[in-house]
């Protein structure tokens, strides 16, 4: 069988977990990708044994990596988008978490997925982050996932108002709000029934957390809009960004939040789709056979 020309010459590793199996993982690939007369790079945040030869400075790392290979949970990915991915630099998930919506390849679909890859066959997936100020300030904060601003306790309501594009919208008494994307709609916002969100669609999903009413649900707006919550004056909040940044918020506190001008490139096997993962991941269609579908 004669092989596609390659389509990559440099190729990043990134891993935030420890542990032999991280470890045997990366030695795998990178013998794959070495033997295909692909250049590896590690990065020197890797918790990486010191005889590695091939390991750089975040920025040549970011500089020289034409993908990097994600290899852990959503959390590694997260992690990677937030410091590399948002610099434009596609990114591909190795799942070795449990629900992996992001991470998508298998520890035993590694050789054959990343010579297609490598060949060109791969699906191309853009996401949005999210971009939150606080208090009118100069210092962003972006999130992948979600923006989750939150009493810091159990059961201690905050009050807040909602404006979008400087409309009002509610004031609301809860724990917090979910600001998620459609990335994130598959994290946090899930296990507070907040909706599943396809990839494609170009939309933010803002969910009240046990809210003190009734008749709160939740709300999907253009990716495009400005939303700005302002916490009442007796109420002191947390906002967290992808469970990460964390900053500490005061009565009469605004947040403001907007899509990011850069977006998150994943690659994804020619066999990828959101479907099947939602009934992979989420156990959809359980307890039917395969010949009732």
């Amino acid at each position: 069988m004669v092989r596609n020309k390659i389509k990559f010459s440099s190729v990043g590793i990134y891993y935030s977990l420890t542990g032999d199996r991280v470890e045997q993982i990366a030695l795998q690939i990178n013998e794959i990708l070495k033997n295909s007369g692909v250049e590896v790079l590690f990065t020197k945040t890797n918790k990486k044994k010191s005889s590695t030869k091939n390991t750089y400075t975040d920025h040549y790392f970011a500089k020289n990596s034409e993908f990097i290979i994600s290899i852990g949970g959503d959390g590694t990915l997260l992690s990677c988008a937030r410091k590399f991915g948002y610099l434009g630099i596609p990114i591909l998930g190795i799942n070795l978490g449990t629900l992996g919506f992001l991470t998508d390849v298998q520890p035993e679909e590694i050789t054959s997925t990343l010579i297609n890859i490598l060949e060109g066959k791969y699906i191309k997936d853009r996401r949005f982050f999210l971009e939150a100020k606080v208090n009118n300030s100069e210092k962003s904060f972006i999130a992948l996932n979600e923006a989750v601003i939150h009493s810091g306790s159990v059961a201690k309501l905050i009050e807040y108002t909602v404006f979008i594009d400087e409309e009002f919208v509610y004031k609301q008494k809860a724990d917090g709000i979910i600001i998620s994307t459609p990335t994130g709609s598959t994290a946090y916002s899930l296990s507070g029934n907040g909706p599943i969100i396809h990839p494609s669609l170009g939309s933010i999903s803002l969910l009240p957390m046990f809210p003190h009413s009734l008749s709160a649900r939740p709300l999907l707006i253009n990716k495009n809009s400005r939303v700005k919550v302002i916490l009442d004056k007796k109420s002191n909040a947390i906002l967290s960004m992808d469970s990460h940044n964390t900053v500490s918020l005061k009565g009469g506190g605004i947040v403001e939040l907007t899509k990011s001008k850069p977006e998150l490139i994943l690659l994804h096997p020619d066999e990828h789709n959101f479907y099947s993962a939602c009934r992979t991941k989420l156990g959809w269609s359980l307890g039917f056979s395969s010949k009732e579908l």
